[in-house]
């Protein structure tokens, strides 16, 4: 509904992401005319479309007769007559899943470790095992909970969050195999997605640093601590290779994608907002207000500088108060554009409509006027915990007065960071050094999973 909403072609209503459609196995054979050199042997590339392990995988038939090879690698050619090394090589990366018919080849794989398996942990190990680049080699639990539960139905290997030999056992004690301690998942892991509680940071880092794996907190971390922070759309090719980074908190993640764009076509921005938030995640029960709004009295409140840890350019203030509601955040925004800016208030509305993660609805038009009904909307999508990773803009309530550009946008503090989380992954791992590239790949597969 509406001229900026559902869009036939995208998994996101209002975004150019690809598009989320029922999801088809896809198989592609290798030919005798592709392989040049007859048939070697037979692969197929199975595209997931399921939460099991292993998310892109290449099947290669029990009966298996290598050639000579050609291989082209860029600008090196290489003359593969060493069979007895290949096949070394196949069976070494040959995982056999109880089928005399066939195996599981994987390629060129991301070993991600996810240390505390929460709110965020859980929504991240998902979306990474969605992807074809990536698996998941272990969740942690800092104790034997409910959580573990949902770990071992979605097959991630369970650790501890500690090393100590007593904290382990307890897992076994309660009917649960335990692999070991946060060390012997970081033996291995390439990278750790830290999602464990915000203040903890400084000694996590130090255990990754000296376990020589690469490491993303969220959020609730310092810049100070990390030295870098990472969003998609703001600075990707600054995070490439890095050692590690923090991927910021739900509120600027949801900022940057509207104002990054502002800025990159205005060349100058001035910002002033107000979060209105959530008083606590639907899942807590010791966080308030209940029956009181709370203004956060530290002015400017963190938000606002967050985002110049990614995008320093932005000029941005804000503040914030918390208001007895679970369900999401909303921004209030004033951004003044510089003279000259060119733009109006539909040339807005059709630049953000082309950018990913961001859905644009017209409230009149469908009835969604308020955060509960975007949320929803999300549950109406059919995606796992009702979540909603792009941010949501009321068409409506965008309006460009002169050189002031007024607007309302909606945050799923669960959600909105966690493709970022996998974005960041291939930035840090130097995989993909084009963040539209990343988020198409990323989003095409998490949409794969619903529908």
């Amino acid at each position: 509904s509406g001229r900026f909403g559902h869009k036939p072609n995208s998994p996101f209503f209002g975004t150019g992401s690809p598009a989320l459609v029922q999801p088809m196995r896809r198989i592609a054979s290798c030919s005798a005319a592709w392989m040049r050199r007859g048939p070697s042997f037979s692969l197929i590339l199975n595209e997931r479309s399921t939460t099991s392990r292993g998310s892109a995988m290449m099947v290669c038939c029990c009966t298996i007769s290598i050639y000579p090879l050609l291989v082209k690698v860029q600008f090196f050619t290489f003359h593969l007559t060493q069979v007895p090394a290949i096949f070394s090589h196949l069976l070494q990366r040959f995982v056999n899943r109880g089928s005399s018919k066939a195996g599981i080849l994987r390629t060129m794989t991301i070993k991600v470790a996810i240390n505390g398996y929460g709110t965020i942990g859980k929504r991240v190990a998902d979306a990474v095992d969605a992807q074809d680049d990536m698996e998941i080699v272990g969740v942690t639990k800092t104790r034997p909970a409910f959580g573990c539960d949902l770990a071992v139905r979605k097959g991630y290997p369970l650790y501890c969050t500690f090393d100590d030999a007593d904290r382990i056992a307890s897992f076994a004690e309660a009917g649960y195999k335990c692999h070991g301690g946060l060390t012997d998942l970081l033996a291995v892991a390439d990278i750790v997605i830290d999602c464990s509680p915000g203040k903890v940071g400084a000694s996590n880092k130090e255990t990754y640093q000296k376990a020589g794996v690469k490491w993303i907190f969220q959020g609730g971390e310092k810049h100070a601590m990390t030295g870098m922070s990472y969003t998609s759309s703001a600075n990707h090719k600054e995070n490439l290779n890095v050692e590690g980074t923090r991927v910021v908190s739900c509120n600027t993640t949801g900022l940057s994608r509207t104002l990054v764009p502002l800025y990159e076509h205005c060349g100058d921005l001035q910002v002033e907002c107000t979060m209105i938030r959530r008083a606590a995640d639907p899942g807590d029960s010791s966080k308030g207000p209940i029956n009181a709004i709370k203004p956060v009295l530290k002015v400017p409140s963190h938000h606002g500088p967050d985002v110049m840890t990614v995008k320093p350019e932005i000029q941005i203030n804000s503040m914030a108060v918390a208001v007895p509601t679970t369900i999401m955040h909303v921004h209030v925004i004033v951004a003044t554009l510089p003279e000259g800016h060119g733009l109006t208030t539909e040339s807005v509305l059709s630049m953000w409509s082309q950018r990913p993660r961001i859905v644009i609805m017209n409230g009149s038009e469908t009835g969604i006027t308020t955060t509960a009904e975007v949320m929803e909307f999300a549950r109406d999508m059919g995606r796992t915990w009702g979540d909603l990773h792009e941010i949501f803009v009321w068409e409506d309530g965008v309006k460009l007065v002169g050189n002031n550009l007024y607007y309302f946008q909606a945050i799923h503090q669960e959600s909105d960071v966690i493709p970022e989380n996998v974005d960041a992954i291939r930035a840090l791992m130097g995989t993909e050094s084009d963040w539209r590239v990343s988020v198409e790949k990323t989003d095409s597969a998490i949409a794969s999973q619903f529908e």
